[in-house]
């Protein structure tokens, strides 16, 4: 859950009657190949972790989990209660539901973040990053959802509280497409990886909605669950409050030693999908390490579980 959401929330000021400034969808048409595909299985599941919202997550196991046959279905739902301004539902992106989709229709929804019908989409999903990526990437993301198993399944339409439902038409925007990523560059190539990961969008703290320059990957941003309450870590290389002590062994099998052990009531819990990232590649883990390590140290202390109290 991208919280990253309240985003904005208080961002546009001068909302009133605006309509999103993307354009219609383009004449796209993604010639699909075996190759692509498992390209964008590869980041739709383990980097830009697509399934993390459009699945049913088990919040009975840490890191919650997706649960087996509802990949891509949607369904998780979001409240004021989570801190949300308002309550909707992550749509099902399976064929069942985007068979009448083009595949500019599709494109537009990940990297500018408006629906078939013109309607604003939350920024939970962070189109803002997802529109950086270089065009072939896209495209292969576009490709893997047209294979995932069709899955029958809609949700209610969103409920806005106001002034969020006109702030949210402020929202979406075109992108400019980036470069693929050359592994050959760690540092920029792991400015990459974290741009499809979307890294900064959970760990940079927010002030009235709009994500605190300052604090950019220091983490801080607060998630509500039930039992309590996650913040975000500092992924700067701070030697006290971030991830200065951690060497590139360390950073790699913290990944890949993801469990989803069940939680005991009260017990620690975190929303960051650990499970499906341990599917990302020692070179990509390790290359987002080293742009990690490039980032400017913030000292930021953070509490990563805070238990709600017992009434």
């Amino acid at each position: 859950m991208r919280v990253a959401s309240v985003v904005l929330a208080g961002l546009i000021l001068a909302a009133a009657g605006c309509a999103p400034k993307v354009g219609p969808a383009r004449s796209l048409v993604v010639e699909k190949n075996e190759a692509l595909v498992e390209r964008g299985r590869y980041l739709g599941q383990h980097v830009m972790v697509c399934l993390d919202c459009h699945s049913t997550r088990d919040w009975t196991r840490y890191a919650g989990p997706r649960v087996p046959g509802t990949d891509g279905k949607g369904g998780e739902r979001y409240t004021p209660e989570m801190g949300f301004p308002g309550t909707f539902h992550a749509p099902n992106i399976t064929p069942a539901a985007l068979s009448t989709w083009t595949d500019g229709e599709i494109e537009r929804a990940i990297a500018a973040g408006l629906s078939r019908d013109g309607r604003p989409l939350f920024p939970l999903m962070p189109y803002r990053s997802y529109g950086q990526l270089c065009q072939e990437d896209l495209n292969a993301v576009i490709a893997w959802v047209r294979t995932l198993a069709p899955l029958e399944g809609t949700t209610p339409p969103p409920s806005w509280s106001f002034p969020f439902n006109i702030v949210l038409n402020n929202i979406p925007k075109e992108q400019q497409r980036g470069a693929c990523g050359d592994p050959a560059d760690a540092v920029a190539y792991g400015r990459y990886i974290a741009t499809a990961a979307a890294c900064a969008d959970c760990h940079t703290k927010t002030e009235r909605g709009r994500p605190i320059p300052e604090l950019a990957f220091a983490g801080g941003m607060t998630f509500l669950l039930p039992g309590g309450t996650v913040t975000s870590a500092n992924l700067t290389p701070d030697m006290e409050t971030g991830l200065g002590h951690w060497t590139k062994e360390h950073f790699i099998a913290r990944f890949k030693s993801a469990e989803a052990h069940p939680v005991a009531p009260g017990g620690a819990q975190s929303v960051m999908p650990w499970t499906d990232y341990a599917g990302m590649t020692d070179q990509d883990l390790g290359a987002l390490y080293d742009f990690l390590r490039s980032l400017k140290p913030i000292r930021n202390p953070v509490q990563k579980w805070s238990p709600t109290p017992a009434p």
